[in-house]
């Protein structure tokens, strides 16, 4: 091969190489908000509206709290919000997002508290209309803040008109959606057991609390038996022993019980250890499982069994208080206390009895119940004892600051100091915790408001089911899409088991119960609550002239019940509801009222946590089953939650949070959306340095593949364009490609498998196109003729792929699908945006053409993998220096070979096809049998234009140029 480079001309300059303004480094940080200002200009949001004949998508947002930035798990449940509505838009629907703000409630009330404690100040010294003005101020601020951080992460939506729980109107429907439970009876007022956070003074949701360890204390305490009869005849002195972590509640105690299925013996205490409080030669009463744990935790060295006490020796049996009798007790304990049967009792831990306040506990509650034991009211909202309460008046079992008040070391030196102590210890065990103050938190019986959600409700909409439970089984099961589908089975559980909603607060910042009791009435007694449409209507009405402040004006009772019934009758109730109801109200004031909304009010998708089937989900679904008969929507999608890279719960105290506003700082919105969309979002997501660094890898992969496109259709214009049908089989090839992944993509949006779209595309771009289709059509898109149908058909594909790779990655990318969509088509008033997903023809499908082109992947993947070989043996440098000899022992996949021109598939200046059989030294891939490489040099010289290496080079009127070349340059 003879040197030709110093006599043959540069021919640089007539090459046509890839010619665009798109850089290469993308600028996110600095550029992303150019766009969104731009974007905001144009209104693209309100332009979409305007599409007529859509069908409406309606994704209800299910409101953040409107305190503190943003989190990580807020930015991934916003970013798959707007995944899935930019995604139904451009499938051609009316994709709806009103953002919304969940604005009542404790957490900002805490707040506004805290600052009065800093300036010394006592909240009850301020009038209640000044102090919910001031939390309405603080939600307000954190809207505007978290607004414009939402916004920064490239979420689309209504955002000069967003819905806010503490709006006028939101709070007028809230009053009116509670007033339709007073009208249709499921409201009632009831006192038991509820979860009490003494340090914020007001009853808490389930959703409120959150479990952490807790050490507790743990005592063994005797219940003398004050039968005669039977066996305690000739039993006597005899004990039932209970084992319970909260000593504070013994005071309350009214009941023990045991299970008849447990097996029950009476043990005799022989020797005991030095400070012991067993008595050698007392009796016992307790389960036989767990005898030998009480014996070492009583410290008693011998435990003898001597007798059995059957289910029949425990019906009817009385005990007697451990504080009956004691001295200045002043008779308050001298009352008899029933050995119950229950289910609930165990033998896994403890001592197989259970000591019972019903006022303190859920089983307590339920058993009693079931036997009529009374209920108790021993414990003041700041979870003290009540003052006039003997021995214990005035003491707390949690202090405000959410510590450890002297209850428990009061009542358990009282129980040794009457002879009831048989052990204590501590115990460090799960326990409930106040989501805002994080203090512990007790079961406290209060009054408070329910809804009654087995109640028979004769409302006319009894379609799916005549209580609210029954109607929000039948919707988990009949109405609603889940993703995923474990989602259904975790709500329908929690729905089937779950007691009456707790609708009252006892706080200040939130919607009022509008209602009236009758004075001196009792709750069983009809006219306890006043229901009047009248009365209703008023209230609504002033609701939304003046917002639900109006409640707390003095004369707000006589102006409602004017005409109506003497104002004297009746009490104001001035609880607040539960923000759980606020929200699972939004269905209302939101999707039923708004013109952007949808009159029957029902959403197609409510999107958040998993967390939230104890909160949002499961609240809009009783909420609207007890108002409207059904479920608020239709389908339900979850997400886990955001974890480190080590893949442990994020904390600031560990030092491992990552903020959505420093992702964006360092890389921009579009890498953090990227990073959602490579997870899988239905399991808990991890996220760190290492992580953000191959997800944006994987972006200037996608960036290099979009910037190829634009540089190979500079100057293309449709007159270039050719017919699908008049292109080569490559081409055509691409094209079946296209239409495969359109239908892939279309039912993988529509799924909200985002992961699998996204990987579907990047597959596409990586494989298919950069590392196959565009490796083969360089050489014709650059040194072909501007008129060869080879690169007239190439370009005409690149334009295709423009539009569908550009939309179909513009839900997850929108930033950078802007910057790619204005490269090619610069406009002041368009948008990728404003586009659909292009209409792929059917008929580009063709599964004949895919199985003959996979065959020749395949047989190009041995050539390649051959060459590899040779390069890395620095045989050659490149693989246009080699001509192999390919041997086929398949006819038909010989034939398919021949059928193309396989040496520019395989990018090498020449190569020769034979069904000899394979040489020993032939190169083979033990996955794609019946094909044999044998490595030969390409003969010539080397074409200084396309830099093949062929034997015609040289003999041109172009000096070193190959034949087609030499006629390109005419």
């Amino acid at each position: 091969m003879s040197d030709t480079t110093t006599t043959a001309p540069d021919y640089r300059d007539t090459v046509f190489l890839p010619q665009t303004d798109f850089p290469m480094r993308a600028g996110l940080p600095q550029r992303e908000p150019e766009w969104l200002a731009r974007w905001e200009r144009l209104g693209i949001y309100d332009r979409l509206r305007q599409k007529s004949d859509r069908t409406p998508f309606i994704l209800h947002d299910g409101p953040p709290y409107a305190n503190g930035n943003l989190h990580i798990g807020h930015a991934l449940n916003k970013v798959l919000k707007d995944f899935i509505t930019r995604s139904q838009q451009m499938m051609g629907r009316d994709a709806r997002y009103v953002p919304g703000w969940d604005c009542h409630g404790l957490p900002i009330e805490w707040k506004i508290e805290e600052q009065y404690r800093e300036r010394q100040q006592r909240k009850d010294d301020v009038d209640v209309v000044e102090f919910r003005q001031e939390c309405r101020a603080f939600a307000k601020g954190w809207v505007e803040v978290q607004r414009e951080q939402f916004k920064r992460l490239g979420v689309t939506g209504k955002w000069d008109d967003p819905y806010l729980t503490m709006d006028y109107h939101a709070e007028a429907v809230i009053a009116a959606e509670f007033m339709k439970l007073l009208m249709n009876g499921s409201l009632y007022q009831g006192s038991k057991p509820v979860m009490w956070s003494p340090v914020e003074k007001t009853a808490l949701a389930e959703a409120e609390v959150e479990y952490h360890d807790h050490t507790s204390h743990t005592i063994w305490v005797r219940f003398p038996v004050a039968t005669s009869q039977g066996i305690w005849a000739t039993r006597k002195p005899a004990s039932v022993v209970i084992w319970t972590t909260t000593p504070w509640t013994i005071p309350q105690n009214r009941a023990v019980a045991y299970n008849p299925a447990i097996a029950y013996g009476l043990y005799q205490v022989g020797a005991v250890a030095e400070n012991a409080t067993a008595k050698p030669g007392e009796l016992l009463v307790l389960a036989d499982a767990l005898a030998e744990s009480v014996k070492q935790a009583a410290r008693i060295e011998a435990l003898t069994r001597v007798g059995d006490v059957a289910a029949a020796d425990m019906e009817g049996v009385v005990l007697s208080h451990p504080f009956r009798g004691v001295e200045g007790a002043a008779g308050e304990w001298d009352y008899d206390v029933p050995l119950l049967p229950g289910d609930h009792v165990t033998d896994d831990a403890g001592t197989g009895f259970v000591h019972t306040a019903p006022s303190h506990g859920d089983d307590d509650y339920q058993l009693g119940l079931k036997f009529g034991l009374p209920m108790t009211y021993n414990v003041e909202a700041d979870g003290s004892y009540r003052t006039d309460l003997p021995l214990f008046g005035g003491q707390a079992i949690l202090t405000p600051e959410g510590k450890e008040g002297p209850a428990n070391v009061g009542v358990i030196k009282q129980l040794a100091y009457s002879g009831a102590l048989l052990a204590k210890g501590r115990v460090k065990h799960s326990y409930p915790h106040s989501w805002r103050s994080k203090a512990p938190l007790i079961y406290r019986n209060t009054p408070q408001w329910f809804a009654a959600i087995d109640k028979v409700l004769d409302d006319g909409m009894g379609e799916y089911g005549d209580t609210i439970r029954a109607r929000a089984l039948a919707s988990i099961d009949r109405l609603v899409r889940w993703t995923p589908q474990t989602g259904r089975n975790r709500l329908y559980s929690m729905i089937e088991n779950r007691p009456d909603w707790v609708l009252s607060r006892q706080r200040a910042w939130g919607v009022p119960l509008t209602c009236f009791v009758r004075k001196g009435a009792r709750p069983t007694d009809a006219d306890f609550l006043l229901r009047d449409q009248r009365v209703n209507d008023r209230i609504i009405e002033a609701f939304e002239k003046e917002g639900a402040d109006v409640w707390y004006r003095e004369d707000f009772k006589a102006w409602a019940l004017d005409g109506v019934a003497n104002p004297d009758d009746y009490e104001q109730v001035m609880d607040v509801l539960d923000v759980w109801f606020d929200s699972g109200s939004t269905h209302a004031f939101v999707i039923r009222d708004r013109a952007d909304g949808s009159p029957d009010g029902i959403a197609d998708l409510y999107l958040e946590g998993t967390d939230q089937h104890r909160g949002w989900f499961h609240s809009s679904l009783l909420q609207a089953c007890a108002t409207k008969g059904r479920a608020p929507y239709k389908g339900v999608l979850t997400h886990g939650f955001t974890l480190d890279e080590k893949g442990m719960k994020m904390s600031k105290s560990l030092g491992n949070t990552v903020a959505p506003a420093d992702v964006i700082k360092d890389y921009g919105a579009d890498i953090l959306r990227l990073w959602v969309a490579q997870s899988d979002y239905t399991a808990d997501l991890r996220i760190g340095k290492e992580i953000l660094k191959g997800t944006a890898d994987s972006y200037r992969r996608l960036r290099n593949t979009l910037r190829f496109v634009l540089g190979n259709l500079d100057g293309f214009a449709e007159a270039e364009a050719v017919a699908p049908e008049a292109m080569p089989e490559l081409e055509q090839w691409v094209l079946h490609r296209l239409a495969q992944i359109d239908h892939q993509l279309r039912r993988g949006y529509d799924a909200y498998d985002f992961q699998g779209v996204f990987q579907t595309v990047f597959q596409f771009a990586t494989v298919d196109l950069s590392s196959f289709y565009f490796d083969i059509r360089k050489d014709a898109l650059y040194c072909d003729a501007p008129d060869a149908l080879r690169r007239r058909a190439a370009r005409t594909v690149l334009g295709i792929l423009f539009h569908r790779l550009v939309t179909w990655l513009a839900p997850i990318l929108p930033f950078t699908m802007e910057d790619v969509w204005l490269a090619r088509f610069p406009s002041e008033d368009d948008s990728v945006h404003l586009h659909d997903f292009p209409v792929t023809p059917a008929d580009w499908l063709n599964e004949p053409l895919a199985q003959k082109w996979d065959a020749i992947r395949r047989a190009r993947r041995v050539v390649t993998a051959a060459l590899e070989v040779k390069r890395s043996d620095k045989v050659i440098g490149a693989s246009l220096e080699a001509a192999p000899v390919v041997h086929v022992e398949d006819a038909e996949t010989l034939a398919a070979l021949k059928s193309v021109d396989f040496a520019d598939v395989c990018i090498t200046s020449d190569l020769g096809l034979t069904a000899d059989p394979a040489p020993g030294e032939a190169f083979r891939l033990p996955d794609v049998p019946g094909v044999g490489v044998v490595f030969e040099p390409a003969e010539g010289e080397k074409c200084q234009r396309c830099w093949k290496i062929l034997p015609d080079v040289g003999t041109h009127a172009h000096p070193g140029t190959c034949a087609r070349c030499d006629a390109v340059l005419g």
